[in-house]
């Protein structure tokens, strides 16, 4: 299925009150090959769920609006290729009710504990372009690279620690 993702990315400033109790879901990706910089081929497992994902700007340049193609995988399918060499991350994703919308917050696990991202996805152009930053919300970072999930894969706080806390940004934790 090919879907167009509209979507804001931030750094979170804070956890809101009451976000531990949301819904939420592990997310285990295998972003491949291992070799790329930027890999956009994504494996991934989401609670029971199993698929693959090939995510690519629809204009280059700007991340907020993706061509998402996305297929669901076998048990067998998704074993087999989870065995290829590829850059991990695993994180909580959280589904937090906000002026309603979802805001989807990734709270990070192993190597990259601390750090929590906070995605809104849109229906349109006009409602992504007149979104407003929430409190809880640091900082925009749709367009910054470091923070695309082929990029932020197989890192470690300690290989983004500089970057963020040039952003303002202070550790996490839930």
């Amino acid at each position: 299925m090919i879907e167009l993702e509209l979507e804001k990315t931030y750094l979170a400033r804070s956890l809101p009150e009451g976000l531990a109790s949301c819904p939420h879901t592990e997310v285990a990706d295998l972003y491949i090959p291992a070799i790329d910089i930027h890999p956009v081929l994504r494996i991934r497992k989401k609670g029971d769920k199993l698929e693959i994902t090939k995510k690519q700007p629809v204009v280059e340049g700007d991340a907020s609006e993706q061509s998402e193609h996305t297929i669901r995988l076998t048990h067998e399918e998704y074993t087999a290729l989870t065995s290829i060499k590829g850059k991990a991350v695993r994180k909580i994703r959280y589904a937090y009710p906000y002026n309603g919308l979802n805001a989807e917050f990734d709270v990070f696990k192993d190597a990259l504990e601390g750090l929590v991202l906070v995605d809104f996805e849109f229906k349109s152009p006009k409602d992504k372009n007149s979104f407003q930053i929430p409190d809880f919300c640091l900082v925009d970072v749709t367009q910054d690279d470091a923070f695309a999930g082929g990029m932020i894969c197989g890192k470690s706080y300690s290989d983004i620690k500089a970057h963020v806390e040039e952003l303002g940004y202070k550790p996490l934790y839930l």
